[in-house]
């Protein structure tokens, strides 16, 4: 029988406690005898869920593998990486999803969960096999054309429908092609003073609208990917006061950075959708803080360095984000007041929750013990290299709060004392 206790915790409720771990599981919480790991000045938080990772196996490997993009996850607090569909193959078929369900319980770092897509290869124009996958070894529960719309209006309700017959949900990227064609990023006078094609907030607001009726015609589940602008958060807040079943997300980039850095034409900077004004971050903090927004996914995008260290024009869309998640929800909840138990709420409750995922966002006897145990006194300035592949990390310079000491999935240490254990 393995066991492990970790002592002199703190709970998200605020309380100290113990806990003890038997052969994977939690055992006990609260006063627990004997000798264990003293993790005083720790908070303890169920093991963080991506509802949205890109790591990029099969297909594009020299961007991100499933175990290199699992390392950087757990070294993120994660337990739990939900993978996007738009690797080579696409994730369309039973047999790609259960590849990288597989490939992912070989690393061993994280739960690795298939996205299916939504349609036959991203294009569009056919619905991938939604039941044949969900009724895969996989299981899959979420599908999603991420990285583009799905902007046929009936293809994307024959969606809601076939999804709804298993309590699955469509993650839409909110994204009118129509109003995007060349566009680099955000539309307005920066844009126009820097000479790029702007993306206009109309593009993701319309079809956030769009769906949100579509998800109240069919009773199905829907889930906004990167909320990004303002008005896209009243979209949300009135589909939510309707009693529409929508949920929506937003990403660590789009909480903290603005397009002002676009400026310097770093396309580290560069990323589908554009970082937007200042008053579109604000909104987005409000939006995260009085529960509109319902969960930060990462968006964890990597690219080979020949993708991103090149003109702006030419650069790939994406930024890498699960190593410094934590922190920058510490910065904007927790410094702004929010609890620890919201913490957990928006970085595992609800993300395991809209993703299916049984095992996931747990913190209590009996449950697997996936932990994530976070020093939040540590300040820290972000280095540009991660676990991950790929260096187009944004966050690199910033000073954030807030350092992952512990990473345990099931009953196991992923990160111990902030560094990466590699599995025997």
């Amino acid at each position: 029988m393995t066991s492990l206790i970790l002592k002199n915790l703190t709970l998200p409720n605020g309380s100290g406690a113990d806990i003890e771990i038997e052969n994977g599981r939690i055992t006990q919480i609260g006063s627990v005898s004997g000798s264990g790991i003293d993790c005083a000045g720790l908070q303890a938080l169920p093991g963080f869920v991506d509802v949205h990772t890109h790591l990029r196996e099969p297909g594009f490997e020299a961007s991100e593998t499933i175990l290199s993009g699992s390392k950087s996850a757990a070294a993120g607090g994660y337990t739990a990486v939900m993978a996007m569909a738009n690797t080579s193959p696409v994730t369309d078929t039973a047999e790609v999803a259960n590849l990288i369900l597989d490939a992912g319980s070989a690393a061993g770092f994280v739960e690795v969960q298939p996205i299916g897509s939504v349609t036959k290869g991203l294009q569009g124009a056919e619905l991938s096999d939604i039941k044949g996958l969900s009724e895969a070894r996989s299981k899959v529960r979420m599908f999603s054309d991420d990285g583009v719309c799905v902007f046929d209006e009936d293809l994307m309700r024959q969606a809601l429908i076939a999804v709804k017959a298993f309590n699955g949900v469509i993650a839409q990227h909110a994204q009118d092609p129509t109003m995007t064609v060349g566009a680099q990023m955000n539309a307005g006078a920066l844009a126009t003073e820097l000479g790029m094609a702007g993306w206009p907030a109309e593009a993701e607001e319309s079809i956030i609208k769009r769906d949100a009726e579509l998800a109240e015609q069919t009773g199905s589940r829907l889930h906004i990917c990167h909320l990004t602008t303002a008005g896209a958060v009243e979209v949300v807040r009135w589909a939510k006061a309707r009693g529409i079943n929508v949920t929506a997300e937003v990403t660590p980039h789009h909480l903290l950075l603005t397009e002002e850095l676009v400026r310097g034409y770093d396309s580290v900077y560069k990323v589908n959708p554009p970082l937007r004004k200042l008053e579109d971050t604000l909104a987005l903090r409000e939006a995260l803080l009085d529960g509109t927004i319902d969960v930060l996914g990462t968006d964890h995008a990597p690219h080979s360095r020949e993708k991103k260290e090149c003109e702006w024009q030419n650069a790939a869309f994406g930024m890498v984000g699960l190593e410094h998640a934590a922190s920058v929800l510490q910065e904007v909840l927790i410094q702004s007041g929010g609890s620890w138990e919201r913490f957990a709420n928006v970085l595992s409750v609800k993300p395991s929750q809209i993703a299916g995922l049984e095992n996931q966002g747990l913190l209590s006897v009996g449950s697997i013990a996936n932990i994530s145990l976070i020093d939040p006194a540590a300040k820290r300035v972000i280095e540009r290299q991660t676990n991950s592949k790929s260096v187009n990390n944004p966050f690199a310079g910033i000073t954030l709060p807030g350092q992952i000491v512990h990473t345990i999935f099931k009953g196991r240490f992923t990160v111990k004392n902030t560094q990466i254990q590699e599995q025997q």
